[in-house]
């Protein structure tokens, strides 16, 4: 995306007028100006594991000592909740880490303001810099609400020493011919070959929406009745429950997958740690966590193809809130926090995956003496990723769906039909409960 003129002289009005209004004539202010006496104060709400948000801190660090006219503050949240919790209290943070399935809910409430102009005007190129799926996800009515951040695709972790591809070639076992594929029956392969070792299990896959949807979009399946307003799941229309049937088929036997009472004992991550578990979904924030566990050898593998290539993702954005201190020095800021310099610093702690594309591609991001050997799948499966519609709240419902979506999962004999059925009722009332929404998605 080029800057435009017309596009650089609606920022710059913005940038001078879009400050507080008055609240009582309703006519703009002019945006604050610092001074290194009397610098403009911004904060800075993040949320994510310790590492990571040190690494934030330096970028922070490093910004106010090459912009001493602004100072910006970091405010570290336990999570995305409280991050939206803050957005709704008296005293906003002025730039915000928001995870995209939050975007809908701040959107609505005007809660923050589009930022491609603020971004155009100082030079940011959409275009071959920023992975586009991405950009399209915080994309509402062609406005971008926030700058991406990071877009982590769900991928499958194995454990090298419980699953060896040449060995099971040499078995004349259905094994991948490279990490850029593989199908449901060499998952299914697999699966099998691990849970030979004795004491060990195949694979775990969550029994939620988020854990099945891979597989179902996979097998030419959809989630949704409709990605701009949905009023209930499809998981009972006849491909949804075809998928279904062929992934629980792998997902329900008993050999290869944990029962209930081995998860209350253990979790299948620290099964997975101690060498117990072949296989286990997850995103780029296990990274870290597995490292620290020296005697594991792991790896990453693209979510297994039933017909085609899909994944589900975790998408993070940077944005400005509906009335910061100042939007001038909140762009400023958002700028650099994109910068490829102060991405690298995050993407060093090993959580991040980038939607700069010279970070994701650089070895900040790949770090290539470092496990997992193949950490391009993230990159390349970004690309798979289907973003559900923009929900109010997807906690609530998950909540909704998980009774008959356990029993999916662990009940003795599978009635696939009636169990899709019950689903696609407990979505209804959660779904027919979205406001309108206020835009429609780009992605």
């Amino acid at each position: 995306m080029k800057t435009r003129a017309a596009m650089a002289c609606g920022a710059v009005l913005l940038a001078l007028f879009a400050g507080a209004c008055d609240s009582d004539t309703g006519e703009p202010q002019a945006d604050p100006i610092g001074t290194v006496k009397k610098p403009i104060k911004l904060t800075f709400m993040a949320y994510g594991p310790d590492e990571e948000v040190a690494a934030m801190q330096s970028t922070v660090d490093q910004f106010n000592k090459e912009h001493p006219t602004t100072k910006v503050t970091l405010e570290p949240a336990k999570d995305a909740d409280e991050v939206i919790d803050r957005l709704q209290a008296k005293n906003p943070p002025d730039v915000y880490l928001l995870s995209q399935r939050d975007l809908a809910e701040v959107s609505k409430q005007g809660l923050n303001q589009p930022v491609e102009e603020l971004l155009d005007s100082r030079g940011v190129d959409f275009g071959d810099f920023y992975k586009r799926d991405a950009v399209d996800a915080f994309a509402i009515d062609r406005r971008l609400q926030c700058m991406p951040y990071g877009v982590s695709p769900m991928v499958m972790y194995y454990n090298t020493n419980l699953i060896d591809w040449e060995a099971m070639k040499e078995q004349g076992l259905d094994s991948p011919a490279s990490h850029a594929a593989w199908t449901l029956d060499q998952f299914n392969a697999a699966a099998e070959f691990a849970s030979n070792r004795p004491g060990a299990k195949g694979v775990y896959i969550e029994p939620t929406l988020e854990g099945i949807a891979p597989f179902v979009y996979s097998g030419g399946g959809q989630l949704f009745d409709d990605q701009r307003q949905p009023t209930t799941l499809t998981l009972s229309e006849e491909s949804s429950r075809g998928a279904l049937l062929r992934t629980m088929d792998i997902l329900r036997t008993d050999k290869l997958t944990l029962t209930p009472r081995q998860l209350r004992k253990e979790s299948a991550l620290d099964r997975f740690k101690k060498g117990k578990l072949g296989m286990i979904a997850g995103y780029r924030t296990l990274v870290p966590e597995l490292r620290k566990t020296p005697s594991l050898s792991f790896d990453v593998m693209p979510m297994p193809m039933l017909d085609t290539g899909t994944t589900v993702g975790d998408v993070s954005g940077l944005c400005i809130s509906a009335q910061p201190a100042s939007v001038s020095a909140a762009a400023e800021f958002l700028v650099d926090t994109i910068s490829t310099e102060s991405v690298e610093r995050v993407a060093e702690a090993g959580y991040l995956v980038p939607s700069n594309n010279e970070v994701a591609e650089d070895k900040a991001f790949l770090q290539p003496d470092q496990l997992p050997a193949h950490a391009e799948v993230f990159n390349r499966t970004v690309r798979d990723i289907v973003q559900p519609p923009l929900l109010d709240s997807w906690s609530d419902l998950e909540k909704a769906v998980h009774a008959p979506l356990y029993k999916m999962f662990y009940n003795r004999l599978l009635d696939l039909e009636d169990l899709t059925d019950a689903i696609d009722e407990a979505s209804k009332p959660v779904l027919e409960n979205q406001q309108e929404p206020s835009a429609t998605p780009t992605g």
